[in-house]
């Protein structure tokens, strides 16, 4: 049986659609509904823009998160785009999904708002997991 090995493409466009995804995620499909929930509006947000220190977090975050899932899934042998989205899908509801209405429940969030930041967590998951899953790269 070959070995896997990580495929560092794949995990570069796993993070690129990471980006893209949470653009979506924050803009069009969920941003106007997310800014009340946390208590923000546009004016606020131009007026004070993130600074660098967030999108450097957030570059690091999905590289690290990225490389994890693609070095996970080399160890379970994850042969699919299918195997690859069924493992990302238990590994972001139990571990990000749920910690995070847990978290915002004891913070007295709305518990819709673990839903957006929870579910674009794991569905950027489930994405880096079919691309790793299928864009598979073996030892030689």
């Amino acid at each position: 049986m070959k070995e896997l090995k990580i495929n560092h493409l794949a995990v570069l466009a796993s993070v690129v659609l990471l980006f893209v995804l949470g653009f979506l995620w924050y803009g069009p499909v969920f941003g106007e509904q997310w800014m009340g929930m946390v208590g923000l509006d546009r004016a606020t947000i131009e007026a004070n823009p993130p600074g660098a220190g967030i999108w450097v977090t957030n570059v690091v975050s999905a590289i690290v998160s990225m490389y994890a899932l693609a070095w996970l899934f080399t160890r379970l042998n994850v042969q699919s785009a299918m195997d690859g989205a069924k493992y990302a899908l238990i590994i972001g509801v139990a571990f990000v999904l749920l910690s995070t209405m847990t978290t915002n429940m004891f913070a007295q969030r709305p518990y819709g708002l673990a839903w957006i930041t929870g579910g674009n967590t794991t569905v950027g998951l489930v994405i880096g997991g079919i691309i790793l899953g299928a864009w598979r790269k073996y030892k030689e």
